[in-house]
């Protein structure tokens, strides 16, 4: 799917008939994220590097659908997670109904919210991305909408029609797009139970420069009888991998200030030591428990916050020193920064 999606959004950028390009789920969601299990046993049955082959081209996916020179909408009506936010995330427009839930869960697996997600997350309000990578919270069409990852809401039983008019469009200026995508939006409502309407908490407990910081802060506001969203975050933080909760904060605070090219040269490093197993077998376990045996149990190799060293974050973050890998390159694309700059 990766490999057609990249021819044809090539062909398309060649292609003067091509006015806008929609991107949309085939059936109940959008994109539930990239097949953890496929690339498990492509690894187990070759090599580590046959996972990170696949990789490689997804994230070269992301980068081509952020810098096409085409208009690209996202039609979201259900699930968006994982490498689904990496594909819709990137375009120009992002519409959402009542029925999308956005969810970067990959702590949970033993891995970290990847495929650009430390330029789009470290983009959104305050340190309300820090509090969705490192909790795997869900969200709803509205929360996405106010926070900035989506830019439309409007109702599921109005995507056909909406569909139909952009089928109409015969211009490339976005403008046009705009004008008609509004013709359809509606005044999305925010649960009184939403983290989101908790920005100043949010801010003071995931501001903090290390996780164990961050838990204890969270812990802190939860002696005071916490909302509900407080407790399911630590509940979730402490489920993660440790390992993987130290990787996503410094991956996201140096995705504050990085293109979106750097953040996924950088992130495939990352992804290529887990596949490695150069620090621990983390996402195998993590795989194992939440897909295959589906125990929920996952053993981590490193199991608490304060046995993960700096070193051992740091590793993750340096090129992998193997003769079957090298570096994501990124061809030079036109207004690759004003690009970036547009989607968020």
């Amino acid at each position: 799917m990766v490999s057609q999606m990249l021819k044809k959004l090539k062909e398309y950028e060649k292609d003067s008939r091509v006015k806008l390009v929609i991107l949309k789920g085939n059936g109940k969601a959008f994109s539930a994220g990239g097949d953890c299990v496929a690339v498990i046993k492509y690894i187990t049955a070759g090599h580590w590097s046959f996972g990170a082959s696949f990789y490689r081209k997804q994230l070269i996916l992301d980068y081509i659908i952020a810098t096409h020179d085409k208009t690209l909408v996202s039609l979201i009506d259900g699930v968006v997670m994982g490498g689904g936010a990496g594909l819709s995330m990137n375009a120009n427009f992002r519409v959402v109904t009542e029925k999308a839930v956005f969810a970067m869960p990959e702590s949970s697996l033993g891995l970290f919210p990847d495929v650009g997600a430390s330029y789009f997350l470290s983009r959104l309000p305050g340190f309300f991305g820090e509090y969705l990578g490192l909790t795997g919270a869900r969200l709803g069409g509205a929360e996405m909408v106010a926070c900035g990852l989506a830019t439309h809401f409007i109702l599921s039983k109005d995507l056909p029609s909406l569909e139909k008019e952009l089928d109409g469009i015969n211009s490339r200026d976005p403008t046009v797009v705009f004008k008609v995508i509004n013709n359809f939006i509606e005044e999305p409502s925010i649960k009184s139970t939403s983290a989101f309407r908790s920005m100043d908490i949010i801010n003071k407990c995931f501001s903090r420069k290390t996780v164990e910081e961050i838990l204890s802060a969270l812990e802190n506001e939860a002696k005071n009888g916490a909302d509900s969203w407080i407790v399911a975050a630590i509940k979730s933080m402490k489920a993660a991998s440790p390992t993987s909760l130290k990787i996503f904060l410094r991956s996201i605070r140096k995705g504050r200030g990085q293109g979106l090219d750097q953040c996924l040269i950088r992130e495939f490093r990352m992804a290529s030591h887990a596949l490695r197993k150069t620090v621990n077998n983390d996402f195998y376990e993590g795989c194992r428990a939440i897909l295959f045996d589906k125990d929920k149990q996952p053993k981590w190799e490193v199991p608490k916050l304060e046995l993960v060293t700096n070193e051992m974050v740091g590793q993750f973050f340096t090129k992998v020193d193997d003769d079957d890998w090298e570096d994501l390159r990124l061809d030079a694309r036109s207004d690759d920064a004003n690009l970036f700059l547009s989607r968020l």
